[in-house]
């Protein structure tokens, strides 16, 4: 798997955070972010000490009219020191697009769901599959050096197909491996995910594809997040997919809302002793960076509505500054 973007000044971390608002809380929201505000926001996330961003999708602008300068944000991001760059990609066409924008890495969308698939990007699981041989095959010959990851939408349920089977999960993970796929992720798209269940499906995912076993991308549609999160963790998860503020969601799957607080996340794992390093006033300002691109969009997070405890110690010893996060970016 080809090496993340990290420099000798990156401080050390145990779990690996991908901000994704840029790309999943903004295809959700109806506005959209003016290109220098999107820049600016990324800024201030990789300031924050966030070392892997999605920045955006190579998606037609006719379908996702938020993602229209998507290559301008790769070429911006890509100038940030350290900074894993990751797009999304729903076929060949959008790999070749992202490719030539330089990204880092590319990720796709497989549904477990055959009609989450078809809603969403209009092929059915099996097709996709075909659509990552391609992709593959044309990341050896263009940009080896560019990873690959591929995630399980609806792993853990759909609201268009209903139950969705660990077995066809873990199968279709086997297969994307096969593919090409570096990695593979499993999605709670709609939320429906529970801390057993996450902990069972991810170990099942580790048993069957080793060191290919990628992100947790949970949702906190049900008030469940941070605990998915912790069952994933303990499961051997070490990679999180999050959103500031909360955003996101998918527009093609009804009543996908709510992606996991990265605020919320990094206050959680920093308070085990766990290290991301991410900085929690970092967030704040760049959660200011957030709504002056999108002003009075609505936000959330726990952390920064209670702020810091009066003892909080970051895991590498540091204490914040004395002022607290309260309000900060509301």
């Amino acid at each position: 798997m080809p090496a993340t973007h990290h420099t000798a000044s990156t401080p050390a971390a145990d779990v690996l955070i991908c901000e994704v608002g840029p790309r999943d809380g903004l295809q959700n929201i109806a506005r959209c972010m003016p290109t220098a505000a999107k820049q600016a926001w990324i800024d201030a996330l990789h300031g924050a000490g966030l070392r892997e961003i999605e920045v955006g999708s190579f998606v037609p602008p006719a379908l996702l009219p938020q993602m229209a300068d998507c290559a301008e944000i790769v070429r911006h991001a890509r100038s940030r020191p350290g900074l894993t760059v990751v797009a999304l990609v729903p076929n060949l066409r959008g790999a070749e697009a992202a490719l030539a924008a330089g990204v880092h890495k590319l990720t796709l969308p497989v549904s477990a769901s055959t009609a989450h698939s078809l809603a969403n990007v209009r092929k059915t699981p099996a097709q996709m599959l075909a659509e990552l041989r391609s992709i593959a095959a044309l990341r050896a010959e263009r940009a080896p050096q560019v990873g690959i990851e591929v995630g399980l939408s609806t792993a853990f349920g759909c609201t268009l197909q209903g139950a969705v089977d660990e077995d066809e999960v873990v199968r279709l993970a086997e297969l994307a491996v096969q593919a090409g796929a570096d990695e593979v992720g499993l999605s709670d798209t709609t939320g429906m995910a529970d801390p057993e269940r996450v902990r069972r499906l991810f170990l099942r995912l580790r048993a069957a594809i080793g060191k290919h076993a990628g992100a947790a991308h949970l949702h906190n549609t049900r008030g469940l997040g941070l605990a998915n999160c912790l069952a994933a963790w303990d499961a051997g998860v070490r990679t999180f997919d999050s959103s500031q503020g909360g955003l996101g969601g998918c527009p093609f799957a009804p009543g996908a809302s709510g992606n996991v607080v990265t605020e919320d996340l990094v206050f959680m794992f920093e308070s085990m002793g766990v290290a991301t390093g991410v900085d929690l006033h970092g967030l704040a300002a760049a959660r200011s960076a957030l709504l002056a691109g999108l002003p009075g969009e609505a936000v959330y997070g726990m952390t920064v509505d209670a702020g810091l405890p009066p003892h909080f110690v970051y895991a590498d010893g540091r204490r914040p500054p004395a002022h607290t996060l309260a309000g900060a970016g509301r």
